[in-house]
């Protein structure tokens, strides 16, 4: 499983995201997930990358969570977790879609 977390510097979120998949990768029991980081760092390659902001985490090439209502920029972006709106997804909504 090819899993990869984009994101820019402009937003402080994506640390987050990276430390939870960091861990998530730990508990799922699988031995097949490597996981990339790739920085996006203009407007253009937001949209090519189909960037939905920061951080995104694709699973196989496919985002996980997203609803349909995203559009691609260099911004920060929002989770619906069951906390209410976060800039990460919970470590439990990671290893859900990792497992």
């Amino acid at each position: 499983m090819k899993v990869e977390l984009l994101y820019f510097d402009g937003c402080p979120n994506w640390t987050v995201a990276d430390e939870r998949l960091a861990e998530a990768v730990q508990l799922v029991p699988r031995d097949d997930v490597t996981v990339h980081r790739r920085k996006v760092e203009t407007q253009e390659d937001a949209i090519a990358v189909g960037f939905a902001g920061s951080p995104t985490i694709l699973v196989d090439e496919h985002d996980p969570f997203a609803t349909g209502d995203e559009q691609a920029g260099l911004a920060c972006r929002v989770y619906s977790t069951p906390d209410g709106l976060a800039g990460s997804p919970t470590l439990a909504q990671l290893v859900e879609v990792l497992s």
